[in-house]
């Protein structure tokens, strides 16, 4: 069970970023999908998940309205698109997987998951 998360990068508060989540090793339709970051000196923090087939999400707080989780089974790949960044949105994102029964499982925690993969920075200047 592989993931990489890449896209990450330096980009003016306003701005946009998408970042991929890229799965080998199992089935991606069978993991719920999920997005956590770690800002400095701050805890992981769960960001946004994606059901097996999409049919959930879930998100934070405060990146809901602007961040939007989708998922291409065919392709192995998750997205995060964050819209209208914020000098608070800079991190280390991190793309994690929890194999789940239920459809609509969707994760809320860091805690949550089985599998991880290496983080992508995000800094966003004001």
């Amino acid at each position: 069970v592989q993931l990489q998360a890449s896209g990450g990068g330096l980009v003016q508060a306003g701005g946009s970023l998408r970042l991929s989540c890229s799965v080998s090793g199992f089935s991606l339709d069978a993991y719920a999908i999920g997005w956590i970051r770690q800002a400095p000196g701050k805890e992981r923090e769960g960001v946004s998940c994606s059901s097996r087939r999409g049919g959930s999400t879930y998100y934070a707080d405060s990146v809901k309205g602007r961040f939007t989780i989708s998922r291409d089974n065919a392709r192995n790949t998750v997205y995060l698109q964050m819209n209208s960044l914020k000098p608070e949105d800079t991190a280390v994102y991190y793309c994690a997987a929890k194999r789940v029964s239920q459809i609509y499982y969707s994760g809320r925690t860091p805690g949550d998951y089985d599998y991880w993969g290496q983080g992508t920075l995000v800094t966003v200047s004001s």
